[in-house]
């Protein structure tokens, strides 16, 4: 079990590093963006790209982050009135329907379109628009990896914050 919570964490802080310097990356990006725009009347289409593809980037790794840490968005007003029994059956499920969507939509899906869009180029970058797309299948296997990780806390019984304790 100690070994899961450590492979959890080093996602964690992959996860969290990277999407901190896509940020940095998008303010220094968009700094230079404006200035170019503004001051010298010249705007850059190749920040105009980066920006937009950091924070397609940015988004799913975040979101991928945010399923680790069971934080997404759930209406609990019918799940709150289960038992913990009744809770625990409930989120067991809802990990195996998440990983099942991020299995065959995200990581298929998205293998597949990056696989179709290899042969085109991005407008400014002029880099292949599968390389763009291949964050959306390695997201998707980040979000199978948290979700078979929380279904193994789940049955053990682990709760989310009796692991943020021991990390």
């Amino acid at each position: 079990m100690k070994a899961l919570h450590s492979i959890r964490k080093a996602i964690d802080v992959i996860l969290s590093s990277a999407c901190a310097l896509i940020f940095a990356a998008m303010v220094v990006i968009g700094t230079y963006q404006i200035v170019t725009r503004f001051i010298f009347r010249n705007p850059s289409t190749v920040s105009e790209e980066l920006l937009t593809y950091s924070f397609t980037w940015m988004a799913l790794l975040a979101s991928a982050y945010v399923f680790g840490k069971r934080d997404h968005m759930r209406m609990g007003f019918m799940a709150d009135k289960l038992g913990k029994g009744g809770q625990k059956v409930l989120n067991i499920v809802s990990e195996i329907l998440i990983m099942i969507l991020a299995g065959s939509v995200m990581i298929y899906g998205g293998f597949t379109i990056m696989q179709l869009t290899m042969t085109q180029s991005t407008a400014s970058l002029g880099i292949p628009m599968g390389v763009v797309y291949t964050i959306v299948p390695v997201s998707g296997i980040i979000i199978v990896i948290y979700s078979i990780l929380n279904i193994i806390d789940l049955v053990a019984g682990v709760e989310r914050e009796q692991r943020e304790v021991k990390e």
